[in-house]
């Protein structure tokens, strides 16, 4: 993935975060709940992009299903 489209993407999440975060009238925990869900969820697609995550949790599973 290029760089200018992965800092695009990066700016993308970046405003939807800001615009749940002023403009939706929900309980602050809730608000919590969304931002957390949402960094660890970037968190995670940056891991697989980089190849420090398998892009599929079944790859990962896949021996363990053998011994089944």
């Amino acid at each position: 993935m290029p760089l200018i489209q992965l800092i695009v993407i990066l700016i993308v999440i970046g405003l939807v975060l800001y615009l749940v975060e002023s403009l939706l009238p929900i309980d602050p925990q809730i608000k919590q709940i969304i931002r957390v869900v949402l960094v660890i969820a970037v968190i995670l697609w940056l891991l697989s992009l980089v190849g420090l995550l398998p892009t599929r949790i079944t790859h990962a599973l896949e021996p363990w299903r053998m011994l089944a």
